[in-house]
């Protein structure tokens, strides 16, 4: 078991009952990634948590891969697929390390709120890449807790104690992440950040 899944084990109940903390915003990344979206695409999905996001753009698309650490909210993202009666998303416990998906396969992948939890994020970065075909699109929110919100570094030892957070948060800044994505061959096709200390979300793209 990779070593946060028993702490996003142990969440996934409250983190499925938890309201968006700035639903406009969110919206807004739905609306932008829908726009390069085309009916025919496959799609693979990092740490996708519940599923709310890979299920929200299912209609949209020929078939979403969606894949977690966790168990406990990948049980939870089914029940909610089910539910909602959608079939084109298959979700998938597992880490991006274990899994076999071939060079040049993926219209686009989604990795949102979980660059900064991830022990090798410049190899998965690469990875991510090399599993789009050329022209794909990489499409990521993230947490870059050096810009303004460094101070949580020094909370985090407690945290980790009373169990509040996993054992992996990095801590790097907005443009060092997008260094690290035109590092790895990716021109940057959007980019957004709502306001200061807020994630940072990006299209990126693989060259034809």
């Amino acid at each position: 078991m990779h070593q946060d899944a028993k702490f996003w084990n142990r969440v996934a109940a409250r983190y499925a009952k938890a309201k968006i903390g700035d639903m406009p915003s969110y919206e807004r990344k739905l609306e932008v990634t829908r726009s390069y979206f085309t009916p025919d695409m496959e799609v693979f999905e990092i740490g996708c948590g519940t599923g709310s996001t890979a299920l929200l753009h299912a209609p949209h698309v020929k078939h979403i891969r969606a894949t977690d650490i966790s168990e406990e909210m990948i049980a939870i993202a089914r029940t909610k697929a089910e539910a909602e009666g959608v079939t084109n998303v298959s979700f998938e416990v597992a880490a991006i390390d274990d899994l076999d998906v071939p060079n040049e396969s993926q219209d686009m992948v989604m990795a949102h709120s979980i660059l900064h939890l991830l022990e090798n994020r410049q190899a998965v970065i690469q990875r991510c890449y090399d599993m789009l075909k050329p022209g794909g699109l990489m499409v990521t929110s993230t947490a870059c807790l050096k810009d303004g919100l460094g101070w949580v570094r020094f909370l985090l030892p407690l945290m980790r104690l009373v169990r509040f957070a996993p054992s992996v948060v990095k801590f790097f800044s907005a443009a060092e992440l997008e260094k690290e994505f035109t590092d790895a061959g990716f021109s940057v096709a959007y980019k957004w950040q709502p306001g200061p200390k807020k994630a940072l979300f990006m299209v990126l793209r693989k060259p034809e």
